[in-house]
């Protein structure tokens, strides 16, 4: 059989391929499903609903799944992710296909769908540890960037067309279909050699006979007791509130002066900056001071927010969405690739089923929090005649989409402060020097990158 070696850049290259497609899958399944309820309803409460069904289950669940992951070959930790949420995609399709589909269904299927993604983003990570040698993790998480932009931008454009041509549920289908690559891709790598997950010092492995609910503890317990992995934690909850808060009122911030083909250039551009940030991490690499890389594309990112409030400009903020989403892959595999460097192999399951929980919980406040903020407090204040219309209101103006405008900047400068004090915490600026890698330079059998060849089995 075909099988790829262990270690080598060019090795997991064909694993980020067979995941990009089962992303891609998984955001057309995604848009459909938005597409479908929202015209089925007319309700944005539902629509905003079956987002949160695909994003809270999976949250709460991680920490138990992180530990679990420790506990198996991460190669099927990653491969029972990509089966759960294609079955997940299969099971709406039946849905579909019998006349059955509906919120409540549709809703339900979606949160099974979310625990088994909640396996993916630590396994993948812990199984890019496993691959890929050190100085390469910054590379290897661009191929998954690069993926995740690819996915992105083109999700929408082809179920757009899709939706035209076919059903929904032989677009979910093709989702489906996509389990098979991302499979295989996996199943050639080999077992990883054994004893090639060194495991805690004694003082600091879980106790009371390793207890699921006591490893999982462990994951927090080790970031806890180190403040520079503690702060970086701190930091991205506030880059993920601002990109969730983003996300959300980006929409409604264009339309409130422009129409919808403006909205879909506007994303588009952003998308085109996703997609430039993460080929150039991929070709060059990170930096070699990471946690200053992070600060810095921190402060451009609050930038950019406060320059994309300033006027209802569609150039103007589609300029600020390219750079501030381009940043965001320097951002991410630089951080990914200090976590991997100096978390053990033996624990990485449940420290990054930890990080993905906090990071990821900022997202459903940020959704909970920025449209009322915009509708009940920033958008009265800056209407003709509102408190601020005055002061405030003379620099950025005044009536719809104003509030938001207003929200963009107060979160550019909450970026622009988290950086600030980021920079200032010793802890933090220091995490790379202070801390130990837990990983050697070289891989056991890092022979170079490619297939191996035939191999019998």
């Amino acid at each position: 059989m075909l099988r790829l070696r262990r270690s080598g850049l060019a090795a997991f290259a064909v694993v980020a391929a067979g995941q990009t497609l089962t992303m891609l899958g998984a955001r057309l399944t995604s848009f459909a499903m938005g597409v479908w309820v929202y015209k089925e309803t007319g309700s944005v409460t539902q629509f905003a609903l079956v987002s949160f069904f695909a994003l809270v289950p999976g949250i709460l669940f991680g920490a138990v799944g992180g530990a679990l992951i420790d506990r198996w070959d991460r190669r099927w930790a990653v491969i029972l992710s990509d089966t759960g949420a294609a079955l997940g995609a299969l099971a709406l399709a039946i849905l579909f296909w019998t006349g059955k589909a509906g919120f409540w269904p549709i809703s339900a299927v979606v949160a099974v769908t979310s625990v088994c993604a909640a396996f993916q983003f630590p396994a993948l990570t812990a199984l890019t540890t496993e691959m890929v040698p050190k100085h390469d993790l910054g590379r290897a998480n661009g191929f998954l960037e690069l993926g995740g932009a690819v996915s992105t931008l083109a999700a929408p454009l082809l179920a757009g067309v899709l939706m035209e041509k076919i059903s929904v549920q032989a677009i979910i289908l093709l989702d489906f279909l996509t389990l098979f690559p991302a499979v295989l891709t996996v199943l050639l790598v080999p077992a990883p050699l054994a004893g090639n997950r060194p495991g805690l010092p004694a003082a600091e492995a879980p106790s009371g006979g390793g207890a699921l609910l006591r490893e999982a503890a462990a994951g927090w317990r080790y970031i806890r007791q180190r403040p520079g992995l503690t702060g970086m934690l701190v930091l991205f909850f506030v880059v993920n509130f601002a990109f969730g808060a983003i996300q959300t009122l980006i929409t409604p911030l264009v339309l409130s002066f422009a129409s919808s083909a403006v909205l879909g250039t506007v994303l588009s551009t952003a998308g085109l900056g996703m997609l430039l940030g993460g080929g150039a991490v991929t070709v060059w690499g990170n930096p070699r001071r990471r946690i200053a890389a992070i600060l810095v594309m921190m402060v451009i990112q609050g930038s950019m927010l406060l320059l994309s409030g300033l006027r209802p400009n569609a150039v103007l903020i589609a300029a600020a969405a390219f750079i501030f989403i381009a940043a965001q892959p320097v951002t991410n595999t630089c951080s990914q690739a200090i976590w991997q460097s100096k978390i053990p192999l033996a624990i990485q399951g449940r420290v990054f089923s930890i990080r993905r929980m906090v990071a990821m919980s900022a997202i459903p406040l940020a959704l909970l929090v920025s449209g009322p903020l915009s509708d009940r407090v920033l958008g009265p204040l800056l209407a003709p005649g509102g408190a601020l219309a005055g002061t405030v209101g003379r620099v950025i103006g005044t009536g719809p989409g104003r509030g938001i405008a207003l929200l963009f900047m107060i979160l550019g400068c909450l970026m622009l402060a988290a950086a600030a004090v980021g920079a200032r915490y010793e802890p933090l600026r220091r995490v790379e020097d202070d801390l130990p890698d837990a990983i050697p330079d070289t891989l056991p059998d890092d022979l170079g990158a490619g297939l191996a060849g035939a191999a019998a089995e």
